[in-house]
């Protein structure tokens, strides 16, 4: 058997086999044929479409051949006629019955298996009418009571029984001898079932839906799933493959283009996929021989498949694969077996099982991938405590910043977590307390007040303010000699140039000449106060024009040994005695030293470091201490300019989904109320709903409305005291699950421990 196919002039919605597979009808809206298949050719035998009697009966939603008389077809038409087709006849006589029953488009036909003359129908406006082709009409009408009925089929194990899939997902099985109720129903799928397929010969009926699965269930007895098969987009036609009980093909309605036929026992990848179709395609049926089937699409071909030109997606399939659950376990399939020893040298991880797959017994040409799985466990099996009890002793707020981060600290080292307990640490020597009272941030914290506490006399000459206050000595000139300044200063706690950023308190220099002992402090070199008129004025900032006198301090007595005239030295000719200039006037008083420019000290910003840092830990998966830092850095987040909003909101989230798994609700709460993120604070404006039990059958409620889904009882929403409606507060029991009005329910259990309702349950107001 070779691929070969045909072109028409449009899409084809459908086809079908005659009874010894020589012949195929295809139709659609525009094509009506039938073709004598040939050893690598269609030739076409009748073109029903050319006819010059045409209209809407002619337009094919679907075809079936009759199975037993090769010269009946069935075509279901969108103007919800069914047509019975006579091949044996001419021109308008061809179309020997026309049923207008069906007030919608006719989904599905279907002829019986074993007696000719019965025919089946299914339509969108949810009925199924059972013809006798003989007769003009139909014998009886079975109501579905659902919106569509997109396929039914007769079921080649009981003659009197067919299916019917619907588009609510359920599946009815009906007796055509009692037509007023179907025998059973049950919900198949999630969405709608558009085909269904009995096995040839199995009691097992292959469902498809749009839910992209395909479904087989036994229904021998009660109906059971047997297997289910994952597709990648909405099926819309299954077939069984003869004589392989375990192979089913498919076809889908949207973006697969391919017809796979699947091994129901490996139910993630097909057994084998035909590519040949550009478009959708629209029908499948076998030609009694396993190796050959014929399809029909929308891009207007149809074709006939060689099994041996089918590709097979399982040869390219990864034969490795690996898992990981969240107590750190690990599964990891391969072709070769794994070396355990080796593995937990590298990675520490420890082998718990080992195991083999086994490979399917079957006749076909398949790929057999024979794989071991390994199971191991890692070191890590203390991490959900360790997350719990960090999660339950840090401070995230109600302390300063330096406390929070060294309770942290010993929290997170008491755990084990020495890194984590490390950049806590860091943390509070960065933005800690001493951080806030001695460095001048670039960010705008304290700059004005700092200035103000920075004394420097740029000419003690002049300040005369200063030398009758601080004395005279070039000291008290450098230190301001401003007793009251020095007391500012330890009443603010502040001291720190412009020039440093991390100037962690400079202490005082002592120096001891004689008998008296001198403080020297060199703060402010850049900034000055602007006094005047007794006002200080802390933004002025002059140049950096400041001098040194000539001696640094005073003396302290006249010397009394005279040293002797420069003759007596043989060096009389030196240039520091003979070269001396003298002093202008106006420094005839006290010689200045003078520095034109002051170098500035390197501005160091962290943000990068830190920034760094939780982004390391948020890598490794330990999103607590990333979203616990930026919690308790608080207004000064604002310092890490290089972490974009997105980043933050993402750790926040995640932890508060931790915390929600590990039901550490208060936490979560707080981490919600501490955040400054609007997407994050408003989870706490979000409704929260708890679903009650129904006092009848005691199901969970599901639905809005107070809707019970399995008994439809709305005795539930009555007060149990007064048994009116409750519409306002309603206080329930959580045992029982009976209730009614708020009032009712607190006078009742105010007198009465027992259910007003008499179920005898020992309800409790609380």
């Amino acid at each position: 058997m070779a691929t070969f196919s045909v072109v028409q002039e449009g899409p084809v919605n459908a086809l079908a086999l005659n009874r010894d597979n020589t012949q195929v009808a295809i139709g659609g809206r525009n094509v009506f044929k039938v073709y004598a298949i040939e050893e690598e050719q269609f030739k076409e035998v009748y073109n029903l479409r050319s006819s010059k009697h045409l209209n809407l009966s002619f337009s094919c939603n679907d075809i079936s051949w009759s199975s037993t008389d090769d010269n009946y077809l069935a075509t279901a038409a969108t103007n919800g006629h069914v047509c019975v087709w006579n091949l044996t006849k001419m021109g308008k006589a061809m179309q020997e019955q026309v049923y207008q029953e069906h007030k919608r488009t006719v989904n599905k036909v279907n002829f019986h298996s074993s007696e000719p003359n019965r025919l089946i129908s299914g339509s969108q406006d949810g009925t199924m009418k059972y013809f006798d082709i003989r007769c003009k009409t139909s014998v009886a009408t079975f109501v579905s009571n659902t919106e569509s009925v997109r396929d039914v089929q007769f079921s080649p194990h009981t003659p009197h029984m067919f299916a019917a899939v619907s588009e609510n997902g359920s599946i009815q099985l009906w007796d055509i001898r009692r037509p007023d109720r179907c025998q059973q129903q049950f919900t198949a799928h999630s969405g709608p079932v558009f085909a269904c397929d009995w096995h040839p010969e199995m009691t097992w009926l292959a469902t498809a839906s749009r839910d992209k699965t395909i479904k087989v269930w036994d229904l021998g007895n009660k109906p059971a799933l047997e297997s289910t098969i994952h597709t990648i987009a909405s099926i819309g036609h299954v077939k069984w493959r003869p004589l392989r009980k375990y192979h089913i093909a498919s076809c889908a309605l949207v973006v697969d283009c391919s017809i796979n036929v699947w091994d129901i026992r490996r139910p993630y990848i097909p057994f084998a996929a035909f590519n040949e179709h550009k478009d959708v395609a629209t029908g499948v049926v076998w030609r009694g021989d396993p190796q050959v089937f014929l399809s029909s699409s929308r891009d207007c071909t149809v074709f006939q498949h060689a099994f041996k030109d089918a590709s097979r997606p399982a040869s390219k399939a990864n034969p490795q694969g690996m898992c990981l659950n969240n107590s750190g376990e690990i599964l990891y399939a391969s072709r070769v077996s794994v070396n355990a020893n080796l593995l937990y040298k590298m990675t520490g991880l420890i082998s718990v099982r080992k195991s083999s797959s086994a490979t399917l017994n079957t006749s076909d040409q398949f790929h057999q991938a024979s794989s071991t799985i390994h199971q191991f466990k890692t070191q890590l099996s203390q991490e959900p405590k360790c997350f719990y009890s960090l999660a339950l002793n840090y401070v995230l707020s109600g302390r300063t910043l330096s406390e929070m981060c060294e309770h942290n600290a010993t929290v997170a080292q008491e755990h084990g977590k020495t890194y984590v307990s490390t950049v806590w640490r860091i943390l509070k020597t960065i933005y800690g307390d001493e951080y806030n009272q001695n460095s001048i941030s670039l960010y705008g914290s304290k700059n004005n007040d700092s200035l103000s506490h920075n004394n420097i006399t740029m000419d003690p000459s002049t300040d005369t303010d200063k030398q009758s206050k601080g004395g005279d000595t070039p000291a008290a000139q450098f230190s301001g000699g401003d007793e009251e300044t020095e007391a500012e200063d330890q009443n603010d706690g502040v001291g720190f140039t412009s020039y440093s950023n991390f100037k962690l308190g400079m202490p005082r220099g002592d120096f001891f000449f004689g008998d008296n002992e001198l403080d020297i402090e060199l703060d402010g070199l850049n900034t000055v106060p602007d006094i005047h008129n007794g006002i200080r004025n802390t933004n002025h900032i002059i140049e950096p024009d400041w001098t040194l006198p000539n001696e640094a301090f005073n003396i302290r007595h006249e010397i009394q040994n005279h040293s002797p005239p420069p003759e007596q030295f043989p060096n009389q000719n030196s240039p520091d005695t003979n070269d001396e200039a003298p002093l202008p006037p106006d420094e005839s008083i006290l010689g200045f030293l003078t520095i034109a420019n002051v170098p500035m000290r390197f501005d160091w910003n962290p943000s990068k470091i830190v920034i760094s840092a939780l982004k390391y830990h948020a890598t490794l998966g330990d999103v607590q201490t990333a979203a616990c830092i930026l919690i308790v850095l608080g207004e000064r987040r604002k310092l890490l300019t290089g972490l974009d909003e997105v980043t933050q909101e993402h750790w926040l989230l995640g932890y508060i989904e931790l915390l929600g798994r590990y039901r550490l609700w208060n936490i979560a709460t707080q981490v919600i109320n501490l955040s400054w993120l609007p997407s994050v604070m408003q989870l706490n404006q979000q409704s929260t709903r708890i679903n009650t039990n129904c006092g009848n059958c005691s199901k969970p409620l599901q639905r809005a409305g107070w809707l019970c889904d399995r008994c439809h009882a709305s005795e539930y929403a009555l007060c149990s005291v007064c048994h009116q409606v409750v519409k306002g507060l309603y206080a329930w029991c959580q045992g029982c699950s009976h209730g009614g009005h708020l009032a009712h329910m607190q006078k009742w259990m105010s007198q009465y421990k027992t259910c007003p309702t008499g179920c005898g349950h020992l309800c409790e107001y609380t």
